[in-house]
């Protein structure tokens, strides 16, 4: 598992939120990239991102999305929260995939903010947003000029023309927010009955959304300090969570119940992100000793290792070797003992580790990625020349900036650096960071083969101007 200021002009406190609302709904033009550059905390894992796309694959598909235009991102957050800021992503924090004790609950988010995406929403919101910043401006004007008058006129007359332009200021921020709130209420309630409707035509129940719902609407009664921030990006309201439980419970697939399979792989997944995400105490206090099932061991066998001391890597690993002996056609135990082996310094040692979770998971670029890092600690060129394929052979279909800074490190192994320094410009692009890719794609442009693949791509990043 691996983790991953706009100034603003001084004015009254609907429109500065009206302004941020436009930043944070633009805020993802670039997808992935652009989120790590906003500063969201994305993480990366072969196993959960492989779950949440046997989620959300049908979902997608029903709602239109073809060919592979919309990814699940995970977002290390211990809030229950998801969200869309763009039409290509559905952001998923850890909190809900940790709260969520089925995998219906998780499929419910992932429809409802399908809905979303089909609706425009995003788009919408974006242009309201900027109408409203037009319309406040206006009042701005208008306002600050019937105080400036009345501050020039003075007297009693002028006081009453101060406090007209001050209720003008406060009269159009308040109309403001509530036809945004408005517009926000209907796409929430839009979002609800076009996820149901996928649901629907996957067989799968709508209770996962619903329960999701009515677990927090008792917040709405609590500050909004208190509030978990699902609440307050998604609005609730009494006839929407009707409207919501009707719909619901006259499908046909209201009582259609998760295969016991995805259940269990769901319980791994809440385990590995409580071994990985909590301190081993929460852990073993989540997983006593006396829980044998598979998912509490798993999530022990990680904390062991990351609870240190003497004697923790060979505890971990012993652990770990009864889960893969009982479980051997499991990926992802291979993939976690080889973790734990190069996290204590044993990259050699995780290769094999990784080649069998590679051939049990072929399709996994993530595993790719993680194969080619422990090959490199071989520090020879055949190992260097094999990380090299598998890291180009994973980013033909998942961009990866730590595959491009694996590949820049063995190409400097091997005395490439023109090439090395086209895959950092690449990994520092891909991250966000359009300023240093630059100066290495500068870099490496010159000594590169002109027309080449890796010159065209350094040229479009020398040449690349970001979106103001």
């Amino acid at each position: 598992m691996r983790a991953t200021s706009n100034s603003i002009f001084k004015a009254p406190f609907a429109c500065r939120f009206v302004l941020a609302l436009c930043v944070l709904a633009t805020g993802i033009a670039l997808g992935a990239p652009r989120a790590r550059a906003q500063g969201l905390p994305l993480i990366r894992d072969a196993e959960i991102e492989a779950l949440l796309q046997d989620y959300a694959k049908p979902i997608f598909q029903a709602a239109g999305f073809g060919g592979g235009r919309v990814t699940v991102r995970i977002v290390n957050n211990d809030a229950f929260n998801a969200f869309v800021l763009d039409g290509a992503n559905v952001f998923v924090h850890t909190g809900t995939l940790v709260q969520a004790k089925t995998p219906n609950e998780v499929i419910g988010v992932i429809a409802h903010e399908s809905g979303h995406i089909a609706g425009g929403h995003m788009a919408a919101l974006r242009a309201r947003i900027a109408k409203d910043q037009t319309r406040m401006l206006l009042t701005q004007v208008l306002g600050l000029g019937a105080m400036v008058a009345g501050g020039v006129s003075g007297g009693s007359t002028g006081r009453e023309t101060m406090q007209g332009g001050q209720a003008i200021l406060q009269g159009g921020g308040n109309i403001i927010m509530k036809g945004l709130l408005a517009e926000r209420r209907s796409q929430e309630s839009a979002a609800d009955q076009a996820g149901l409707k996928y649901l629907t035509a996957t067989k799968q129940s709508g209770r996962g959304m619903l329960d999701t719902f009515e677990r927090f609407k008792q917040q709405e009664y609590l500050s909004s300090d208190m509030q978990d921030p699902f609440i307050r990006s998604h609005p609730l309201s009494v006839d929407r969570l009707a409207r919501l439980n009707q719909l619901v419970t006259a499908s046909p697939y209201v009582d259609q119940k998760d295969p016991p399979s995805l259940q269990l792989r769901h319980d791994l997944m809440r385990a590995k992100l409580s071994g990985y995400l909590e301190t081993p105490v929460a852990v073993f206090n989540r997983y006593p000793e006396s829980d044998k099932s598979l998912p509490a061991r798993y999530a022990r066998a990680i904390a062991t290792f990351f609870r240190g001391g003497p004697g923790a890597l060979e505890s971990s690993t012993k652990q770990i070797d009864g889960l893969i002996a009982e479980n051997p056609d499991y990926p992802y135990f291979y993939e976690l003992k080889a973790d734990v082996l190069m996290r204590a310094g044993k990259k050699s040692s995780a290769v094999p580790l990784l080649q069998q979770a590679l051939k049990l998971a072929p399709s996994s670029p993530l595993i790719e990625v993680e194969l080619a890092n422990a090959l490199q600690g071989n520090n020879d060129g055949g190992s260097s020349k094999q990380s090299i394929e598998l890291l180009r052979r994973s980013l033909i279909t998942d961009q990866n900036g730590r595959a491009y800074r694996l590949l820049a490190n063995a190409y400097y192994k091997l005395g490439k650096g023109p090439e090395a320094d086209a895959m950092t410009a690449q990994a520092y692009f891909y991250e966000g960071d359009v300023k240093q890719a630059q100066i290495f794609a500068k870099r490496a442009q010159p000594r590169l083969r002109a027309g080449s693949p890796e010159w065209l791509k350094n040229d479009d990043i020398i040449n690349y101007k970001p979106e103001t």
